[in-house]
């Protein structure tokens, strides 16, 4: 029995999602292998965590142009640059208890779906404290700074431009291995959509939104669904309110006024079942949410991305065909309208999207860590 450790960080929902999706593929399909999954924010003090990642998505949340401000400034400063040297310092005062998991762990191997935990084992493995090889994930379609390491074992990629930029910031290319990002095995089924509606008690037949998220700028998504529920034509919205009991009262008034026509959930755990009921998501395009799309064929209609990483998550998106773009609320009713109306353009996003998508990467991160190690 071999043991894989995979170390992410809770600074947004992507990095945990996907070290769950490796660890759960390791379950299902690598009866040899151990795997335990640790979120770094648990292993550090309350006031680093509130800093490092409540500060993080407060600050995405409600502030996302300067968000994108510093997400490029971070990108150009220099490794060696006095902010670094703090940052690192200040870093490596409040993970102590890292290296005291890492030693309780003994892994055989490493795989470091966030940037924290990759550096934090590259200055280990530098200075000959850490042996065991350590794989890391980018968990987006491009590639910044924070996430270039020496000292590492490989890294995976989203796609080949992502590997190839990768290269071109120093890391050796043969240590770099085009995978996807890894997502959870459910993704990768094969299911029927009418079996998928009539379990959401809505029609196989009609055209079908899935809304994931509204956006800042253009609102929330009771307000784009009463928007986009004055559009003219037959089809029919399911609106994901999670864990927000607000939200999901909201939809739920607006369902009452609009009959089969939206359909408010709660958080699930199936989101897949409902990808495969519906023809096209709209979504903030995050890394792990468009890769989960695009492994089910789902076509996008991305909301507003934030400066920084949803900006270019977005650009991969509409470069391969496999989404449209929405500004704002005028322009999302646009794109819903265009596309009731021509369902060859709806088509050829729908194959777009299956062609750039990727429902094996964790398999094929794992097969490449269990045998390069």
């Amino acid at each position: 029995m071999k043991n894989l450790a995979i170390f992410s960080v809770s600074a947004g929902a992507g990095h945990v999602r996907a070290a769950m999706a490796i660890k759960a593929t390791a379950e299902r399909d690598f009866p040899g292998l151990k795997a335990e999954h640790v979120d770094i924010m648990d292993l550090v003090p309350d006031l680093f965590r509130k800093l490092y990642a409540d500060s993080y998505l407060k600050l995405v949340e409600n502030h996302p142009t300067l968000w994108g401000y510093l997400y490029k400034k971070a990108d150009r400063e220099k490794v060696d640059s006095l902010l670094n040297k703090i940052r690192r310092a200040i870093e490596r005062l409040n993970t102590r208890g890292f290296e005291a998991k890492l030693a309780e762990l003994k892994p055989d191997y490493v795989i470091c779906t966030h940037f924290l935990p990759a550096e934090l084992l590259s200055r280990l493995r530098r200075d000959g404290n850490f042996a065991a090889p350590v794989w890391v994930g980018v968990t987006d379609f491009d590639v910044h700074a924070m996430w270039i390491h020496q000292h590492m074992t490989g890294y995976f990629a989203a796609g080949d431009e992502i590997a190839y930029r990768l290269a071109d910031r120093g890391l050796e290319r043969e240590r770099i291995h085009v995978t996807g990002i890894p997502i959870m095995p459910a993704f990768s089924q094969k299911l029927d959509r009418t079996t998928c509606a009539k379990e959401l008690g809505i029609d196989p037949n009609k055209f079908t939104a899935i809304m994931m998220s509204g956006g800042a700028g253009v609102g929330g998504i009771e307000v784009l669904a009463e928007r986009l529920l004055k559009l003219p034509g037959d089809f029919q919205i399911i609106a994901l309110a999670g864990k927000n009991q607000e939200l999901l009262e909201k939809l739920q008034g607006l369902a009452a006024d609009h009959p089969k026509k939206i359909y408010p959930q709660g958080f699930t755990t199936t989101i897949e079942r409902m990808m495969t009921a519906s023809d096209v998501a709209i979504t903030k395009p995050g890394g792990l949410t468009t890769s989960e799309c695009l492994a089910m064929g789902l076509p996008m209609i991305v909301v507003s991305p934030i400066p920084g990483q949803e900006e270019r998550n977005a650009d991969y998106l509409l470069e391969n065909g496999a989404a449209l773009k929405a500004y704002d609320g005028a322009a999302l009713e646009f794109r819903m309208k265009r596309l009731l109306e021509d369902q060859g353009q709806l088509r050829q996003l729908r194959e777009n999207a299956r062609r750039i998508g990727r429902p094996e990467a964790a398999k094929r991160v794992l097969e490449l860590v269990t045998r390069e190690g």
